[in-house]
């Protein structure tokens, strides 16, 4: 595929993005009525993966204990352990974490599942029942997402601190009190807003925009599904790869604008 070929197809796919976007939330007046349809998501997506989130989410704190604290021991100050630690899992790793995650398990469930639908023609079939199909099946997941982003943030940060604790009390020699100090002393509000951390709110702010990210471009790849199952693939495929490149690209964005400004 040529060059312009490609500037071409990430021109439409893009353009088809945003227009999905913007039609979902011109009925999002329609989330009430459509409101066991996004618990069912809800569910579906995000609390059918909360182990997942979890372990990982306890790894990874454990891991950004180890590494800062093997380091900061070398020159005595390892007792800032629990700062690094609680920053580093509310500013990124809880947020990004959660979000490769949900691309890999639900943005891939969405794109199969829309995908299937559409080259089976049940796609078509709606149109000519004339049923929304935006509603009925782009809607619920949007919310979905976006909701369950966030909160499955917060397991994963709160897992994380807790793994990393145990690490620096059990490798580190830093007691548990003074790791809880400092952890929560690094997240102390300090531009307050509903009274929580700057840090937690602008993590749980990367965490919905994620969360929308992931489920637009997943339900586009699978609308746009053709060519029977090796469509379906290809469109799964796509969403998982084309979610986790934005998630990052708009992660960097995000930080910018969010601690530079």
């Amino acid at each position: 595929m040529t060059p312009v070929h490609l500037v071409r197809s990430f021109l439409e796919d893009s353009g088809y993005r945003l227009d999905l976007f913007w039609q979902t939330l011109r009925r999002l007046p329609s989330i009430v009525a459509r409101r066991r349809l996004i618990a069912d998501q809800m569910v579906t997506l995000g609390v059918h993966v909360l182990h997942v989130v979890l372990v990982v989410g306890l790894f990874m704190g454990m891991i950004v204990s180890l590494q800062t604290g093997i380091e900061l021991s070398r020159i005595g100050q390892q007792d800032q352990i629990g700062t690094i630690v609680s920053l580093s899992m509310a500013r990124e790793m809880g947020p990004f974490i959660t979000a490769t995650i949900l691309a890999a398990t639900a943005g891939s469930s969405i794109a199969a599942e829309l995908g299937t639908m559409a080259v089976s023609e049940e796609l078509a079939a709606l149109e000519v029942l004339s049923i929304d199909r935006h509603k009925l099946l782009v809607l619920p997941r949007i919310v979905a997402l976006a909701v369950m982003c966030p909160a499955l943030t917060i397991f994963c940060d709160s897992i994380g601190i807790v793994g990393g604790g145990f690490v620096a009390n059990s490798q580190l020699q830093v007691g548990w009190q003074l790791y809880n100090e400092t952890a929560i002393d690094a997240l102390r509000p300090v531009k307050g807003l509903l009274d929580l951390p700057y840090d937690v709110y602008a993590g749980l702010f990367k965490a919905f925009v994620f969360g929308l990210i992931i489920a637009v471009i997943s339900c586009s790849q699978g609308l746009q599904a053709r060519g029977g199952a090796l469509g379906v693939g290809h469109a799964t495929r796509g969403a998982v790869r084309d979610s986790i490149i934005a998630v990052i690209i708009a992660n960097y964005f995000m930080t910018y604008f969010l601690y530079e400004f």
